[in-house]
């Protein structure tokens, strides 16, 4: 049985800049910007959302930094290819609650490799985790 959304998703595009990935859409991450390695990503903290110590879920965090260094890495590139995630490593900080902002950095690689640094703040605006990615790139299918 085929899931009641799918006509819509296929027609969205799955790469360049307004690429459809139903997993964050579906968390509710919303790009904020992304230019120039640099890529900002916001998401509103739901009760669906949370652990249950009533903070923000590690899944949902790590999510939002992967989603910031993707983007980062992808706006280094104009959005001309795909990445993948090969490495990540992640520090939780705090107990994250409210709206969680992250921001994501290209910070050094070359044509094959992109490595990336993120850090979320929550709503006091005190960081609630930080990560270090590596993407690899690669051509649109």
């Amino acid at each position: 049985m085929s899931h009641p959304d799918k006509a819509a998703q296929t027609d969205k595009p799955r790469s360049g800049p307004e690429r459809h990935v139903p997993f964050t859409d579906h968390l509710g991450l919303c790009r904020e910007k992304a230019h120039d390695g640099e890529a900002v990503i916001s998401v509103e903290l739901r009760d669906e959302l949370l652990n249950n110590h009533g903070g923000g879920h590690g899944g949902v965090v790590m999510t939002l930094l992967d989603s910031a260094m993707a983007h980062a890495a992808l706006s280094r590139v104009d959005y001309a290819r795909e990445v993948v995630t090969v490495d990540m490593s992640i520090s939780f900080m705090r107990p994250a609650a409210g709206r969680l902002v992250a921001t994501g950095r290209a910070i050094g690689g070359g044509r094959s490799v992109c490595f990336c640094e993120a850090r979320v703040v929550d709503a006091t605006g005190q960081v609630a985790a930080q990560a270090m990615g590596t993407f690899r790139y690669r051509d649109p299918r």
